[in-house]
């Protein structure tokens, strides 16, 4: 019966989705609402008001910066929903636990929840179905991860004066993660930075933008208006917008990054944290 309920609900929501579209104006009609009135101001007034000669950032992180905050809210909650789904409750150690001799490849087995070797040392945990990884690949993919989180935070940190911003530099930042997992195994990016770490990080993100603009109601003006944030930053109230774009951008990349990591870990392992793929 719900079933039926949910498909005539969809069903119904997108015929009326088809019917409105025939008020909507044509494709690139320049007498259209946006073209006259709002697109016009962001194109002649980003740069004089935000100091930022990115329009697309100084919408997202000023002009629009309540939206930009809740899809940053969206996407540290569908990492949370990947988390509690597939990581929380579904760990259980197996009878029989091997740690390979990382110099002499010696495979040594723990059962019955024996103490192992220490993580991170001479020995590394493998699974039953283990396979080494390539030689090549493993060491020109640890050469490219640092060139790679680098170019992520420039991107970050110019995102306002270039096209970038933090949703693209923190999927830059996770992409390094996850060439250490693919080219190695998931234990040894879990080792570098821990779930609960990825967690924190990305509630952290979230913290810092919504709490940047609050930081603003306690200067005198409102939610995320970055320009009340001029007398502490000791810049005149413009240059403050700029900064304040550049902040949240942060926050956004610290989010968007440890969610990429998040879901690739519980997706990959099925919540184990194990090699992965």
């Amino acid at each position: 019966m719900m079933k039926h309920i949910a498909l005539a609900t969809v069903v119904l929501t997108g015929l009326l989705m088809i019917y409105v579209t025939e008020s909507f104006p044509t494709w690139g009609d320049p007498n259209s609402p946006a073209s006259l009135h709002v697109s016009n101001h962001y194109i002649e007034n980003s740069l004089p008001e935000t100091d930022v000669p990115n329009i697309v950032t100084a919408v997202l992180g000023d002009y629009r910066g309540f939206d930009t905050m809740f899809e940053t809210t969206v996407v540290f909650c569908a990492g949370m929903a990947c988390f509690f789904l597939l990581g929380a409750y579904k760990r259980e150690e197996p009878a029989i636990r091997y740690y390979r001799h990382t110099a002499t490849g010696v495979v040594l087995q723990f059962r019955n929840g024996a103490k192992g070797p220490r993580q991170g040392g001479a020995f590394e945990r493998i699974d039953p179905t283990w396979t080494p990884y390539d030689f090549i690949v493993s060491r020109v993919c640890k050469l490219m991860i640092p060139f790679i989180q680098i170019y992520g935070l420039y991107v970050i940190a110019h995102g306002h004066h270039s096209p970038g911003g933090g949703f693209q530099g923190g999927v830059i930042l996770a992409a390094g993660f996850l060439l250490l997992a693919l080219s190695h195994n998931l234990r040894t990016l879990t080792e570098r930075i821990s779930h609960r770490v990825l967690g924190i990080m990305s509630a952290i993100g979230v913290v810092i933008y919504a709490g940047y603009g609050a930081l603003a109601l306690l200067y005198g003006g409102n939610f995320l208006d970055y320009s009340a944030l001029a007398g502490l930053l000791g810049v005149d109230p413009i240059y403050a917008r700029s900064l304040g774009i550049m902040i949240v951008e942060i926050g956004v990349g610290t989010t968007v990054m440890s969610t990429m990591v998040i879901i690739y870990n519980n997706v990959a392992s099925v919540g184990r944290y194990d090699e992965g793929l």
